[in-house]
């Protein structure tokens, strides 16, 4: 039939011929008119083709584009482009084909398989493939067996025994291909329709740049928290003219036209249903009318994971009679039959809804999700439909703020200051409403939060910078970058019950600047600035920026506010600090806080206690985590800790809210403030702070660096690190704490199928299939439950493995909420490998600033190098851990508990006393029978199985803390009857011949738990990774949970330094000083294995100044002559007294050799001396004859001056001569002197001459050496009488 008789056909045939139906006609007129169309497919391609309306799809796009001919889309061309409802679909094609249309889709064969070629995110699972179904989804997997009886109910309780299928539903209902109704201006066929476009981001084409800018505006206008979303892959399914099955032959005309777009950038996925009619809703197996398709059951509109896990049902549509709203309902893109929703992760909706009922089952919705805890960030919501007359209200916990109205879907409040950390409730109310719409909103601390405002180098720490440039992001604040902005200058103190946030000083010019993300402080102008005796208070502050003029500047009339991170103000406030409280302001205001601190409670002695090493801390997950500010996987800065390789922080504060600080070097060695003052500081306030938040002393990161951070700029930073500030910062208020007496926690491990290592070694196997008590600790002082959760290992090639392996880990400690850790399923585990879930509710961690987040009692992060959420550690008050580890599906769990829970524990791991023997403790507290672990069959019916716990509360096991979805409970994965292998060392199967038992041993080794998961589950790596972690345990124990033997902390002299900062047993330290000192005291000490440092023999010791030290040596060296001379002078002294009192006189004899002119004067002899003093006595000496040749020494004989030889001279053989006294006492007697010189008075004696020589008798007094020719003379020896009456004296004379 040529091309003019269809035209005619077509235009007659329901007038001419009864027998052509009315679907036949119109189908011969399309075609008629597809035909007229294709005569010149080319030229249409080249005049006026909008591939946007045309039922011409595009041509193909080329492998390879040229720059050159780069489509420009123009703003009016996105507007037209983007008012349309549906994306297009084409029924043909530049080759004469059918285009998108899939007309192998038909009654008879409903589904049809497409790959994709990408990763589409979806509810968790990540596919590269899906099935289209005539029945109004979109799936990934089989479909069900069958096609269930409504109401539909996802996901499948009945899973794994029946399908669960993962699919995207706009309409899940039973449909069949229909016919365009009367009336329609969209003549496409109808049936269903596929279109896939990938790489959109590299596409020049009009068709490819038309559709992604389209989709990227619909969606970031859409969907909250997509700002930055870019598509780069998209499917495009449309159902056109669907009708229901099982209908009348007229219903066929009862058609729905509906369509699904998913878009994704491979990390997240969208999913766009647009409803262009709905004439029928429930097909009529559910209960619909067979000619109208109503009433019934209607169809299920929503989302499913598949494999028992997750589903979404979008209510109040799904089956429900308000289905028929979906085509006027939505207003996505402010379009009434437009719904979007976020799907890769978890499905979140960004429609509105007019139901009051639906905020019970649909959350609020809002990004960003987290925030500062200084507030300023704009949080768009969604969830109740909104209108512009309305009074929207947003409350943040307890603070209210007015929100302002953007669209039908869409809201924003600006964040208010929210003193709290952790999550807490974000509630809207429209209209003075009860707060009905409610979510959970992360807080972040001040220092954790993404840095909004950031500083271009670290010169904001001194004191005097010339300049300080700084960087922000524009677009937080607006998109248009010639919008002004105003910085300022904000200060935070703590001096009263409330803390205060007060303005300083406005930084930027006053007209604003430009907000073009950068600026940069020229410091010199607010020098010699008077901010006034308050302000100069302030020592730590902010900078804060905010447009200027907002409600001229955004289209809400409100601004965002930027807050950089808590940082010092010195370079603002040191000019005046200088001028107004002197030179030594820095000390001044040290001492202020010393004063201060020293007044408040100490605390020091209420934080756990640093490890001795590295690898100890980096075992006590119970205890400690990285630091953010010094940790070698994530910030290496270590800004306050220089030297420090990694810092760790105690998990969770004290109950006073203090916390600890552990700093090691690059040898793995604890850093102490003794020796330098980069060691880590013990902390008086946590950086999470204190509930209640909003006091001084227990505000999260501010209270810290008002009381802790703060004074190490006025003491050490802005002094030197030897004055008397920072020796009070380091080595009193802020000093670091040895690890003398640190106590390492015990700890107990469970893996593989399943293998359980107890706190005191003892291993053994137990393949319960259930939940089961690993831990339980319930008295006065802890309470603590740990569960976990084992499931029937994966069949294998000769059917199903009798073991199981764990799967999830639960926990809780006193009135902490619970936290669940769970394995996910196998197609789920693309972007997260482990699922976690705090108080029955998903978190993630898969940002930095929500790396730590933290809860009611417990705190739970993953390590900063995790970036697929497979390495989970939760941290209890009490310092007890647990952490859980993932690797290719393999999970083990590991308990770390302090020691205070000795003897306190019981369950799987046993009673932890340090002796095995009492491990398999029961629940009532008895010891079990069976003392054989080998005996596996025994140990599993009579220790293993009684551990099991269930949703009742028992007394000795607890309940279950397992979050149970979808109508499960405890007792859909135990069995009782489930009887696993019992050999120790099970046989293998009689038809295995890929491997044997010596394969196993060579892969095993001496590892019974790895022969025993590889012979069970015939797969070798269940036991390469049962041996990986039984080997990760023991050496865990070994390494980071080993007993150090510490000395503590050898102080260093100041202006001294040790050879090394070790303190372990074995250590030698050697100090020496630095140039310009000089060492005093011992210089070398040893650590010994009593962990006791060496005694010092030579003192303790200490650097002196080498002028210093010089004038101790010189005063020393002074004394110990003195110390030599006087009593040598004392003993000369009582010499010359016992000569004078017993008026001893040399022997004539010993004059051998006189001249003949030489007379010797008579001498008195001993016992003729007086002996009482009191008694007068005289001396009668015969003058010399030569008087006038010897002068008087103040009144005393001396020699000195002699002009010519003494009468009594005696000459040697050389021809020198030697004067000799001849008096038995000093006879020169100094009348003048007399009272004060002699015990006599002085008319005791006669006068004396006024000139009278000494003469010495003998040189031997002073040389010791004897004379020549000496004879040998003896002494009488008389017995001297003190009683005897004094006699006359006698007198001798001279004869010259």
């Amino acid at each position: 039939m040529g091309r003019i008789h269809k035209l005619i056909a077509a235009t007659l045939c329901l007038l001419c011929f009864k027998s052509f139906t009315v679907d036949k006609c119109v189908a011969e007129a399309q075609d008629i008119e597809l035909e007229a169309e294709s005569v010149d497919v080319e030229k249409l391609y080249e005049n006026d083709y909008d591939p946007m309306k045309s039922r011409i799809a595009p041509k193909a796009v080329p492998a390879r584009q040229v720059a050159s001919q780069s489509y420009y889309i123009s703003p009016q061309r996105l507007e037209q482009i983007r008012a349309e409802l549906l994306y297009p679909y084409f029924d043909t094609d530049q080759f004469r084909g059918s285009g998108d249309l899939q007309t192998n889709i038909n009654s008879n064969n409903a589904q049809l398989h497409k790959n994709l070629g990408f990763l589409l995110p979806f509810f968790g699972f990540g596919f590269n493939y899906t099935i289209i179904s005539l029945h109004g989804h979109l799936s990934f997997s089989d479909g069900m067996d069958y096609f269930p009886a409504p109401p539909l109910k996802f996901p499948n309780i009945n899973w794994p025994k029946e399908n669960d299928p993962s699919f995207i539903a706009p309409f899940y209902s039973r449909c069949k291909i229909g016919t365009i109704g009367e009336g329609e201006s969209d003549l496409k066929e109808s049936g269903v329709y596929f279109r896939l476009e990938r790489d959109l981001p590299g596409r020049m084409d009009q068709f490819g740049v038309e559709l992604r800018e389209r989709l990227k505006w619909d969606i970031r206008e859409a969907m909250i928290g997509a700002e930055s979303f870019i598509p780069k892959h998209t499917i495009i399914a449309t159902w056109k003219n669907v009708t229901f099955a099982g209908g009348l032959p007229q219903a066929i005309k009862t058609t729905n036209t509906f369509q699904a777009v998913i878009t994704t950038d491979e990390v997240r996925t969208f999913a766009m249903f647009n409803y262009g009619y709905m004439g029928w809703t429930t097909h009529t197996e559910a209960g619909g009318d067979t000619l109208t398709g109503q009433g019934g059951v209607p169809a299920f509109v929503g989302f499913n994971a598949g494999n028992g896990t997750r589903a979404f049902q979008y209510i109040p549509y799904s089956q429900d009679m308000r289905i028929r709203d979906l085509p006027w309902k939505g207003w996505a893109n402010d379009k009434p039959g437009r719904h979007v929703f976020r799907i890769d992760e978890k499905v979140y909706s960004g429609n509105c809804f007019d139901d009051e009922s639906v905020y019970k089952s649909a959350p609020l919705i809002f990004a960003p999700e987290s925030a500062n805890m200084m507030g300023g960030i704009l949080v768009n919501v969604t969830g109740p439909c909104f209108t512009p007359d309305k009074r929207i209200m947003c409350r943040f916990d307890t603070q209210e703020v007015v929100g302002r109205y953007v669209g039908p879907n869409r809201a924003v409040c600006v964040m208010p200051r929210v003193y709290a950390a952790g999550y807490i409730d974000l509630a809207i109310s429209i209209d003075g409403g009860q707060y009905a719409w409610k979510g959970r909103f992360y807080v972040e601390t001040p220092v954790l939060a993404p840095e909004m405002v950031w500083f271009h180098d670290l010169s904001f720490h001194d004191l005097y910078p010339e300049k300080l440039r700084i960087r922000w992001d524009k677009f937080n604040l607006t998109m248009n970058e010639n919008a002004k902005v105003s910085i300022s200058l904000w200060g935070y103190k703590e001096t009263t019950l409330n803390p205060d946030l007060v303005f300083i000083d406005q930084i930027s010019p006053e007209g604003g600047i430009n907000n073009n993300g950068d600026y940069t402080i020229d410091v010199a102008n607010f020098r010699g600035k008077d901010s006034g005796d308050y302000l100069r208070q302030f020592e730590v502050g902010f900078l804060h920026i905010t447009l200027q003029g907002a409600e001229n500047q955004n289209l809400l009339g409100i601004s965002p506010i930027l807050w950089s991170r808590p940082m010092p103000i010195g370079w603002y406030f040191a000019d005046q600090w200088k001028r107004f409280y002197g030179a030594d302001w820095a000390a001044q205001k040290c001492n202020a806080w010393y004063e201060k601190d020293t007044k408040m409670r100490y605390f020091a002695n209420e934080i756990p206690m640093c490890p001795c090493l590295l690898d100890q801390a980096q075992g006590d997950k119970g205890r400690f985590l990285p630091d953010y500010e010094c940790d070698k996987e994530g910030n290496a800065a270590c800004y306050y800790h220089r030297g420090a390789s990694m810092c760790f922080r105690s998990g969770t504060a004290n109950i006073d809210g203090a916390g600890q600080q552990c700093c090691y070097d690059i040898e793995g060695k604890l850093m102490m403030t003794s020796d330098n003052m980069w060691g880590g500081n013990p902390s008086r306030v946590h950086n999470l702070g204190l509930v209640p938040w909003n006091e001084q002393s227990k505000v999260p990161s501010l209270s810290h660096w008002y009381h802790d951070k703060l004074p190490f700029y006025t003491c050490c930073l802005w002094q030197d690190a030897s004055s008397d500030g920072c020796a009070y910062y380091r080595f009193e208020r802020r000093a670091s704490q040895d690890c003398v007496g640190y106590q390492p926690p015990g700890a107990a491990a469970v893996f593989g199928d399943p293998h359980f290592f107890t706190f005191d070694n003892l291993t053994y196997t137990f393949n319960g299939k259930g939940e089961y008590v690993l831990v339980r600790s319930d008295d006065e002082r802890h309470k603590i439950d740990i569960q976990g959760r084992f499931e029937a290992v994966e069949e294998n090639m000769y059917g199903s493995a009798r073991a199981t392996v764990l799967t999830a880990v639960a926990a809780k400690e006193n009135s902490s909420v619970p936290v669940e850790v769970r394995i996910r399923q196998p197609y789920a585990q693309w972007r997260y490998r482990l699922d976690v879930i705090v108080d029955y509710q998903p978190v993630y961690f898969d940002s930095h600033n929500r790396r730590v987040q933290n809860f009611k009692g417990v705190t739970v992060y993953t390590p900063a190098n995790i970036l697929n959420q497979s390495h989970v550690i939760i941290m209890f008050s009490s310092g007890a851990g647990v952490e859980i580890v993932e690797n290719q599906r393999h999970m083990s769990a590991r308990v770390y508990l302090p020691i205070t829970f000795v003897n306190h524990t019981r369950g799987l791991f046993g009673n932890w006393s340090f002796e095995h023997n009492d491990d398999l403790m029961l629940p009532d507290a008895s010891f079990s029978v069976m003392t054989d672990v080998n005996n596996l069959e025994l140990l599993h019916d009579n220790f293993g199985m009684l551990w099991n716990v269930d949703d009742k509360y028992h007394p000795d096991k607890g309940r279950s803390l397992f979050f149970h979805e979808n109508d499960r409970s405890s007792n859909f994965y135990y069995d009782a009857t489930f009887r696993p292998v019992f050999f120790s060392k099970p046989p293998l199967p009689i038809n295995i011949t890929s491997f044997n038992s010596t394969d196993i041993e060579q892969t095993c080794g001496t590892s019974y738990q790895c022969y025993y998961d590889y012979a069970v589950t015939l797969n070798r790596q269940y036991g390469t990774y049962a041996k990986y972690y039984f080997d990760d345990i023991v050496n865990i124990r070994s390494k980071n949970l080993r007993t150090v033997i510490s000395c503590g902390n050898l102080p260093v002299p100041q202006n001294g330094r040790k050879s090394s900062f070790e303190f372990t047993v074995g250590t030698i330290v050697k100090i020496d000083c630095d140039p310009g000192y000089v060492l005093v005291g011992e210089d070398r000490r040893y650590c010994w294995p009593n962990g006791e440092w060496s005694w010092t023999s030579f003192g303790a010791a200490e650097c002196v100044p080498e002028s210093v030290y010089f004038a101790q040596q010189g005063a020393s060296i002074f004394g110990y002559v003195m110390a030599a001379i006087i009593p040598l002078l004392c003993c000369l002294l009582c010499f010359c007294c016992y000569q004078k009192k017993t008026g001893a006189k040399p022997n004539p004899k010993w004059n051998t050799a006189k001249k003949p002119s030489e007379k010797t004067s008579p001498i008195t002899k001993i016992e003729d001396r007086p002996i009482n003093p009191k008694v007068e006595r005289t001396t009668n000496v015969t003058k010399p004859a030569f008087t006038d040749n010897f002068e008087s020494d103040s009144g005393r004989g001396s020699n000195h001056g002699s002009k010519k030889p003494s009468p009594t001279s005696e000459t040697s053989q050389n021809g020198s001569s030697k004067s000799h006294k001849s008096s038995v006492i000093d006879s020169s007697w100094d009348s003048s002197n007399s009272d004060k010189d002699s015990p006599l008075p002085p008319n005791d004696f006669p006068a004396l001459p006024p000139k009278q020589s000494k003469r010495r008798y003998d040189g031997v007094y002073y040389t010791n050496e004897p004379l020549k020719n000496r004879p040998n003379v003896s002494f009488e020896k008389d017995v001297l009488d003190l009683d005897m009456p004094p006699k006359a004296t006698v007198s001798n004379s001279v004869a010259v």
